[in-house]
């Protein structure tokens, strides 16, 4: 049974180019109403233009598929949002795809790269969840797909303002998927490897040529379906390869006295290694093996909603 969107409102942002591209286009032959957000502007963030956004449309439309443009900024999430509402009255899915680059070493990085990494990549995908939120709660229904990047998993050299963004989507989207749950709001975080504006600079021809957008698309379709079957996931995508990632976390080392420095190297090789690993998806798993030292739980206070 194929996966259909019919009657679905999706909004892709940085949809114009790439991967936003082909999710846009898949998402509208699967009978999705598409939002298509993309400003315009070159991949460092600079200039706008509104035939980007308006160029995916019309591909939409000549297929027989439902679209409409937004040109806003992210920044201006709530006026993204306000595209779908007023276009089709109602969003089902957000997935956050709008970047830009702005490439440095750590020693060379000026404020400006910094800042604009942050608000396009993490303030900008806060803005339009934040704005599309209380909709998808009153509709009880929801499916958010973050982009992060192995830059924010593993780090990558002169991409610190980059990395620190994406990872922080992340933790959003962590954080997303517990307090959606209730709500039936589903959150999942992709990491891809493909060929676009923003790996041209980093990856060779042919590698790019071997990592089409098209072979990150279907997780993020099938994440933003209704029968998605898990929230709070991160996977890495890219060439035809889909692997979820997770936390991995050592028995440890546990005294029970005052300890030092010293006391800490002694017993270094038995804290880092990782045989019998464990793998928390959550908080109160990640500190059992404190729990099993101290002999009591470890409960976090009731959080309001």
């Amino acid at each position: 049974m194929s996966l259909r969107f019919d009657d679905r409102v999706v909004i892709v942002t940085g949809a114009g180019n790439g991967l936003g591209k082909s999710h846009a286009l898949d998402f509208a032959r699967r009978g999705a109403k598409v939002v298509v957000n993309d400003l315009g502007g070159g991949i460092a963030g600079e200039g706008a233009s509104k035939s980007v956004a308006q160029g995916v449309v019309d591909e939409i439309k000549a297929a027989g598929g439902e679209a409409v443009a937004n040109t806003d900024s992210v920044e201006d999430g709530d006026k993204v949002v306000q595209t779908a509402l007023d276009a089709y009255g109602r969003i089902d899915v957000v997935v956050n795809n709008a970047g830009v680059l702005r490439d440095a070493s750590f020693a060379k990085m000026a404020d400006a790269d910094w800042d604009i990494i942050y608000r396009v990549h993490l303030y900008g995908a806060y803005k339009v969840t934040k704005a599309a939120w209380p909709h998808m709660r009153n509709a009880n229904y929801g499916r958010i797909v973050m982009t992060t990047s192995v830059a924010g998993i593993y780090g990558n050299f002169g991409q610190a303002n980059y990395a620190a963004a994406k990872l922080g989507l992340f933790g959003l989207a962590q954080t997303l998927a517990i307090e959606g749950a209730s709500k039936n709001i589903l959150c999942n975080t992709v990491a891809p490897t493909a060929g676009s504006r923003l790996t041209a600079t980093v990856l060779p021809k042919e590698v790019l040529e071997a990592l089409k957008p098209e072979y990150v698309t279907p997780a993020v379709v099938l994440l933003g379906h209704e029968s998605c079957p898990v929230s709070g996931k991160l996977f890495e995508v890219g060439g035809g390869w889909v692997s979820q990632t997770r936390w991995e976390q050592t028995q440890g080392v546990f005294f029970r006295d005052d300890f030092s420095a010293e006391d800490l190297r002694a017993k270094w090789a038995e804290a880092t290694s990782f045989e019998n690993a464990r793998h928390a998806s959550k908080i109160s798993e990640s500190k059992t093996g404190l729990e099993e030292r101290l002999g009591r739980k470890l409960e976090l206070a009731p959080q309001k909603t």
